[in-house]
């Protein structure tokens, strides 16, 4: 990217993070086919309506604290203070426990008011209790991350992610066959069951990594890491809370208003004219089909975001502005070029794609009209990263806020006028925005 050395983190790590991204999204991408074709359109909206809840849930109780030790921990390379950053960890770790607890009794009890009151969709409410048992478990995995990301070590978020996706799809599958054999109809109840498998097949992976790790690099002589020290507890609790609470607050409200626009896409398509069971699977075929594909390349991008926002936090505090301008230019340039090459792929072959992967024409078609999204998402989720380790977390904030309310303004108000193809304007319309508020944002580095 912008410095040339071979050992530079940034090269390093995006590597590691792209090749486990491809492979993480190669087989999800396959799975999605097989779902798609076992459970039809209407199953896969169905499915695609308990994400706003895993989202919000999330959000709640781990989102912030992940990146919160991150930071905390990201000097443990260079001063070895590896008692503080033990702390760090497990004060993190047992604040986000309590609060992922709480919302996972919260979600099962009261499944059935989520599914008919806030999801609309009353046959959600088994699948809310499945992903439920999930939400404990994608936490203890995330605050491991979230350590391991600010040492720059991404080889273990990389092996969790990928035992995570082969785990879950490995377990469908059996699942699927045994169904078979038995002479019973498999239900879409089945791939929640997988998503808790794959869960805690990740969490094993990271603790038994982290675990591993303090045994490899803490010295002998170095005494007890976790010990119980109450007062070092409070104050690393504390300092993370004060970074935590803001960007969790964020998150929360960014994730709910996509719940808001994700919940009433259905809803909106009925107004226009569809019957329920029609609204359900074109909403399926959208964001369980043509979405994930359009989306599939941003495994590079996104590699580089989760690395960007360190090495712009040291090149900032250093006031090294050639190693800022150098990041833009090239983040735009390539995310530009990158970009430009997937929307040109997918215009000459998303109708053949849609009918290959799919055997649907409707997914071609948003295929191709979605395919101009890829250098405007390119572009911005980088440079959002960039204006994160600037600490401009506000502007993002602001940026993604208004990109969600003129998305929200094409549901309410597109859908029903001009259909699925009003929403799928907003889209560009909202990217298009974020996109060039982001470049307005960063070029006095520039």
């Amino acid at each position: 990217m912008f410095i040339s050395k071979k050992n530079n983190p940034l090269i390093t790590g995006t590597l590691i993070l792209t090749v486990t991204g491809f492979a993480s999204r190669f087989i999800g991408f396959f799975y999605r086919i097989f779902l798609s074709r076992l459970f039809g359109a209407e199953g896969m909206g169905i499915y695609q309506l308990i994400s706003p809840v895993l989202a919000l849930s999330f959000s709640l109780t781990v989102a912030g604290m992940q990146t919160a030790i991150s930071k905390y921990v990201a000097g443990e390379t260079i001063s070895r203070d590896y008692r503080s950053s033990a702390m760090h960890l497990s004060a993190g770790f047992l604040l986000s426990m309590a609060l992922s607890l709480l919302c996972a009794v919260g979600i099962y009890c009261y499944a059935d008011e989520i599914a008919v009151y806030f999801l609309m969709e009353g046959r959600t409410a088994p699948l809310l209790r499945i992903i439920a048992l999930s939400i404990p478990m994608a936490t203890v995995h995330s605050c491991i991350n979230g350590y391991f990301y600010g040492i720059r070590q991404t080889a273990v978020p990389s092996l969790c992610q990928l035992s995570e996706q082969i785990i879950r799809v490995g377990s469908v599958y059996a699942i699927y066959y045994f169904c078979q054999s038995r002479g019973m109809t498999p239900t879409i109840s089945f791939a929640v069951v997988g998503l808790v498998i794959g869960e805690s097949a990740s969490m094993l992976v990271s603790l038994i990594a982290v675990r591993a790790h303090f045994a490899n690099v803490v010295p002998k002589n170095y005494g007890p890491l976790f010990s119980a020290d109450f007062p070092a507890f409070i104050t690393a609790s504390k300092g993370l809370l004060k970074l935590a609470i803001p960007l969790s607050l964020n998150r929360v409200i960014i994730n709910f208003l996509q719940s808001i626009e994700a919940i009433f896409i259905p809803n909106r398509l009925i107004s226009y004219g569809y019957d329920n069971a029609t609204a359900l699977g074109i909403y399926g075929v959208l964001t369980g089909m043509a979405m994930p594909l359009i989306f599939f390349p941003g495994a590079i991008t996104n590699s580089i975001c989760v690395l960007l926002l360190p090495i712009v936090s040291e090149a900032d505090a250093c006031n090294n502005k050639n190693t800022i301008k150098k990041a833009i230019n090239k983040c735009i340039r390539y995310g530009f070029l990158l970009g430009i090459l997937c929307t040109s792929v997918f215009l000459c072959t998303g109708r053949f794609l849609g009918n290959l992967l799919y055997q649907s024409s409707l997914a071609g078609s948003f295929i191709i009209i979605l395919s101009f999204l890829c250098p405007l998402m390119y572009i911005a989720s980088t440079l959002n990263s960039i204006l994160n380790g600037l600490g401009k977390t506000g502007l993002t904030f602001f940026y993604s806020m208004l990109s969600l309310l003129v998305r929200l303004v094409f549901v309410f108000w597109g859908i029903p006028a001009l259909g699925i193809h009003g929403y799928l304007w907003g889209l560009l319309a909202s990217q298009a925005v974020q996109t060039l508020l982001c470049m307005f944002a960063v070029r006095k580095y520039r």
